[in-house]
């Protein structure tokens, strides 16, 4: 299979390039990749608009004052972070 039909039909990657933009930066060949998949594919149009208000809606709501102080635990952090990337190695 081709590299375009891999990223044409792959939504669990275009979902994971989807995320990581909202959180950063992605590569311009992963620009192009999103880009190819999300003009075939509505499911993930919505996905990412959805994941767009979500990540809007809780980037709000730490800011207001009360939620400002709050601060999640260094071993908590380390521990969530570890999950996270174990994850991440079992979808590429």
């Amino acid at each position: 299979m081709n590299r375009l039909k891999k990223i044409a039909y792959n939504c669990k990657k275009a979902t994971f390039l989807i995320e990581k933009k909202q959180i950063g930066t992605i590569t311009l060949r992963e620009k192009i990749e999103l880009k190819i998949h999300l003009s075939g594919c509505v499911i993930c149009r919505i996905f990412q608009q959805q994941s767009i208000l979500i990540n809007r809606t809780v980037k709000n709501l730490f800011q207001l004052p009360q939620y400002k102080t709050m601060k999640l635990e260094d071993d908590f952090k380390k521990e969530l972070q570890q999950r996270i990337d174990k994850e991440i190695k079992k979808t590429l």
